[in-house]
């Protein structure tokens, strides 16, 4: 049997599985769940919850992962054959596969963006005193039929490409590229944020906690961010693992990985708290979803000498953000047709693309002339959203810890922790008790709470 391809370095291997975690979530939910839920208060949940919630269960995808060294489906039927749990990958691939189908339209957009901002057509005025009206662009960019079609299929060629050249010349070495400019254009976009007059008072208000906020909602509000900001339950976190060499550190590496997803999250709140202070934006739908990314900072780029440089420099970065995220989600998928197929990797690349395009072109649709049509009072977009992302996620979630806590034998777990016995861990019972007793009734209430 062929060996299971490697990531090369330490380096490609935590750019990659960064890459894999770092999204759009942490970028357009994060800010507002800060201002609505008492500042560094939420920030000091959120915190707790990734080491309680969210490193146990990455180290339950990682271990399993590299232990059966599979796509998300056969690991389980490796590490258990003849049982059902490989049902917990089939909700992993399929979570993948429908979020990846509207994420790409995202991406789209978030690269419409980048194009507009480069040629100036952003900042056309379209109102009689000279100004922009962003919620206009806003409306014309992402919901007319044409433009968001052509940029989703750009996306989806560039996702191809990238997954073409395979785990190492493709993923890895895309993301050793990518990440540090992601890095690199926060800590730019921070430095900018600083220099604005009243940049203090964001700080303090994004690093004072105010604990008179914090009530169960809140405490729930900062177990989906920690759940969802790491994509956890989306058989990503397993795939990639199944390229983890043998001597990597799964502690360490989910620690790093956690580390630097929250700093992305830390640096996102420098960037726009002192914007919130400095242009005086108080409206919390303003720090939300599309509204912060297309409408309310383009509108600070106004504001500010080089406009369309900062602008473009802007949409760089969330579009790659976007654009790791994509190739991961599309990564998960592909290694299912590899390993139950035997097909060769461009083959499995083809046979997932080709119905992601009419997926993403409805979705991209959706947005504007059918509209109209509801699934169960949603457009197709926001019902694959929902779905996915409050249902599937959390259930193959859930499945996994119960999996791993209870039927998986306890010396893989142990194993894989410890790298055979060959480093101390003594953390690793800690670790498998959080898997067994305080994960799953944490993700049990993520999904109620989504449930209702």
């Amino acid at each position: 049997m062929k060996e299971k391809i490697r990531f090369s370095s330490k380096l490609g291997l935590i750019a990659a599985t960064v890459g894999s975690a770092v999204g759009l979530g942490n970028i357009w939910r994060f800010p507002a769940e800060v201002q609505e839920n008492g500042g560094a208060a939420f920030l000091l949940i959120y915190l707790a919850c990734v080491c309680i919630l969210g490193i146990p269960v990455m180290l339950a995808e990682f271990s399993v992962g590299r232990a059966a060294r599979a796509d998300a489906i056969h690991t389980f039927q490796k590490l258990t054959p003849g049982k059902p749990w490989w049902l917990i990958g089939v909700l992993g691939v399929l979570a993948s596969f429908i979020i990846l189908g509207f994420y790409l339209v995202v991406s789209g957009w978030t690269l419409e963006y980048l194009f507009a901002s480069v040629s100036g057509s952003l900042f056309t005025p379209d109102e009689p005193s000279g100004s922009v009206n962003f919620g206009a662009k806003m409306q014309e960019y992402v919901q007319t039929d044409v433009r968001p079609i052509v940029f989703t299929l750009l996306m989806i060629a560039i996702n191809a490409i990238v997954l073409w050249r395979g785990v190492k010349k493709g993923i890895e070495k895309l993301s050793n590229v990518l990440m540090p400019l992601l890095f690199l254009l926060l800590v730019i976009f921070c430095c900018v944020s600083l220099s604005l007059p009243d940049a203090s008072k964001g700080l303090k208000y994004f690093f004072s906690p105010d604990f008179s906020k914090i009530n169960g909602s809140v405490i729930i509000s900062a177990l989906g961010q920690a759940f969802f900001s790491l994509s956890l339950g989306l058989g990503v976190l397993i795939t990639y693992a199944s390229y983890f060499p043998g001597s990597t550190r799964l502690g360490r590496t989910a620690a790093t990985v956690s580390l630097l997803d929250l700093m992305v999250a830390i640096l996102m709140g420098i960037i726009i708290f002192p914007v919130v202070t400095s242009f005086g934006i108080s409206d919390s739908e303003s720090l939300r979803g599309g509204t912060l990314v297309f409408v309310t900072i383009p509108e600070v780029f106004t504001h500010m000498e080089c406009t369309r440089l900062w602008s473009s420099l802007f949409f760089l970065l969330i579009s790659v953000a976007a654009l790791t995220s994509t190739i991961s989600l599309g990564q998960v998928s592909v290694a299912f047709l590899q390993d139950s197929l035997h097909w060769s990797r461009r083959k499995a690349i083809v046979c997932v693309f080709l119905p992601l395009v009419p997926v993403s072109l409805a979705c991209s649709l959706s947005q504007g002339s059918w509209n109209s049509f509801r699934i169960l009072g949603y457009n197709l977009f926001d019902f694959l959203d929902c779905f996915a992302t409050n249902y599937l996620l959390p259930i193959g979630a859930l499945l996994l810890c119960v999996y791993v806590g209870w039927i998986l034998p306890k010396n893989t777990l142990r194993d894989q922790l410890t790298n055979h016995g060959s480093i101390c861990a003594v953390w690793a019972p800690a670790v498998s008790m959080a898997i067994k007793y305080i994960a799953p009734p944490l993700i049990f209430i993520i999904l109620i709470s989504n449930a209702l």
